[in-house]
């Protein structure tokens, strides 16, 4: 919620108002404390010495409280439009000087700058030193007023010019330096996510898999326009839905509302009749499974990629046939375990992530454009997987590539916020002038090249071999020549391990070698 608050820039911004904070602030209050009680003993032993001075002090003062507000408001406020928008005030800046032909000629833009105050604080102490030697010249008469005592008086004020240029620069330091706190405090006060409530679900929960959303408004900040309007959608248990709609229409946002990462204005929404705004949101967010759209990795190996809870750690992940081919073996499995990983391509990294949510074995999994940024023969092998391995979960898929969700049992259409459709995608592409029949259109799906739907929905896809090149070319053909051996072509083999590891040595042999190995070992 913070980061949909504030942009990614914001995070760099506070870490400088922090180094203010730490660093300069404490700097800043020292130097003005020594400055301001340094002007005011000069003050003090010029008045004393001269008493008419205090005359002088006080309309000089003002004079200085005055340039400082002059100064400090502009500089204030400077410092607030720079933390806020650095690069467009630079442009602005640029923009504006383009007309001071000659003092960019010469290069005297900064001290030009620095000359304005400066020149000003000297003007105001240079009276005060002429107006202390003034009077010790005309009260020399006064009782008590000695050589000793006007040489104090006069060599205090000929340092007070310096102390108070520093001590004017000290404040207006201080005073732009605050703004780090103000901004820091804003960072502080931003809505945080809901309430951390203590209750807790059935262990089994949830059991079935049943989700449903009942009038859910949903915005992201108060004060903004809601960017869910009354969506409403009952999902029986074991049902796959796609989710589509064209961008902004608020797929991604109904699963921030799933997850609560942005809790919801009104409605409800309910697992298996448990309404998930009374739970805690780590209890909420570890039952429901979700494959983003950008696969995130972690560094080690892959058995901690896979299982990084360690779940599993008891048995290898015999999980899917992503896996089966290689790591049904329980010492090629221990063997991995020390494997790092190798740089992946997005594809390889998203089926890694669809292996980890399998392995959790969930009733709810969410799919957020998990296509997106592969290609076609990936998409192929995420599709069928998510068919074959996901048959008795709930199954949520958010994607803009209509052919990945054709076989879903129904389609949730969204648009501006809300559900305008929701039913079947034969039912759907039948309905003239619909939504989801245009996007199809648009997506040249539809009419003749529309090809027969088998079954419910499943679009008849090319048969690719279901090896993923996690390997070199050379290991890779030997694996497929091996699997079309055992009459497993449709089988992945996720092996990419050093080659000089004894265990694995039998991956990296030509194919007639590992079909040798005994029905144990080799299948």
């Amino acid at each position: 919620l913070w980061l949909i608050l504030f942009e990614v820039c914001g995070c760099e911004y506070c870490m400088q108002d922090v180094e203010v904070l730490d660093s300069r602030l404490p700097g800043a209050i020292m130097t003005f404390i020594n400055a301001a009680i340094q002007a005011l003993m000069i003050v003090a032993v010029a008045v004393y010495v001269t008493p008419p001075m205090i005359f002088i002090l006080v309309p000089v003062n003002v004079f200085y409280y005055y340039i400082l507000r002059f100064y400090v408001s502009t500089s204030r406020q400077l410092k607030r439009l720079e933390s806020a928008s650095r690069s467009p005030i630079y442009s602005h800046f640029q923009e504006s000087i383009q007309g001071a032909a000659s003092i960019r000629a010469y290069k005297l833009v900064d001290e030009f700058v620095k000359e304005w105050l400066a020149v000003r604080l000297e003007l105001v102490g240079n009276l005060i030193v002429m107006f202390s030697a003034l009077f010790a010249v005309l009260f020399r008469d006064s009782p008590g007023l000695t050589a000793g005592l006007v040489g104090l008086s006069v060599s205090y004020a000929l340092n007070i010019t310096q102390t108070l240029n520093w001590a004017v620069r000290m404040t207006s330091e201080l005073e732009t330096n605050i703004v780090a706190v103000e901004r820091i405090k804003e960072y502080t006060d931003t809505p945080i996510e809901g309430a951390h409530s203590r209750q807790k679900p059935a262990d089994s929960w949830p059991q079935q898999g049943r989700i449903e959303i009942k009038n859910v408004s949903l915005r992201y900040r108060a004060g903004l326009d809601p960017v869910l309007k009354g969506v409403s959608a009952s999902i029986e248990p074991k049902e796959k839905i796609g989710i589509v709609g064209r961008t902004g229409a608020g797929k991604s946002s109904l699963t921030l509302a799933l997850f609560r990462t942005v809790e919801i204005d009104g409605g409800s929404i309910e697992i298996d009749g448990q309404n998930i705004s009374t739970l805690s949101l780590q209890e909420l967010r570890s039952r429901l499974t979700i494959v983003p759209q950008d696969p995130v990795l972690f560094s080690g190996t892959l058995r901690f990629n896979l299982d990084p809870f360690e779940a599993n750690s008891s048995e290898p992940p015999i999980c899917f046939d992503l896996v089966t081919a290689f790591l049904a073996d329980e010492e090629i499995w221990s063997a991995l375990r020390n494997a790092h990983l190798e740089p992946f391509v997005v594809g390889q990294r998203q089926l890694l992530c669809l292996a980890r949510a399998l392995l959790r074995h969930p009733k709810i999994l969410i799919l957020d454009e998990a296509a997106a940024a592969v290609d076609a023969e990936t998409d192929s092998l995420l599709q069928r997987t998510i068919r074959e391995q996901f048959a008795d979960c709930t199954v949520l898929t958010i994607a803009h590539r209509l052919h990945t969700v054709m076989d879903c049992d129904r389609l949730l259409v969204m648009s501006a916020g809300r559900v305008v459709e929701f039913d079947s995608p034969r039912a759907l592409l039948a309905k003239p002038d619909g939504v989801f029949k245009n996007m199809a259109k648009d997506a040249g799906i539809g009419g003749h090249g529309w090809k027969a739907i088998q079954g419910n929905g499943i679009i008849p896809t090319t048969k690719i071999p279901f090896l993923v090149p996690f390997v070199s070319d050379e290991v890779s053909t030997s694996i497929r020549k091996c699997l079309r051996r055992f009459g497993l072509e449709n089988l992945a083999a996720v092996v990419n391990v050093p080659s000089d590891n004894p265990k694995i040595r039998l991956v990296r042999t030509c194919g007639t070698q590992l079909c040798g190995l005994p029905s144990g070992k080799g299948r």
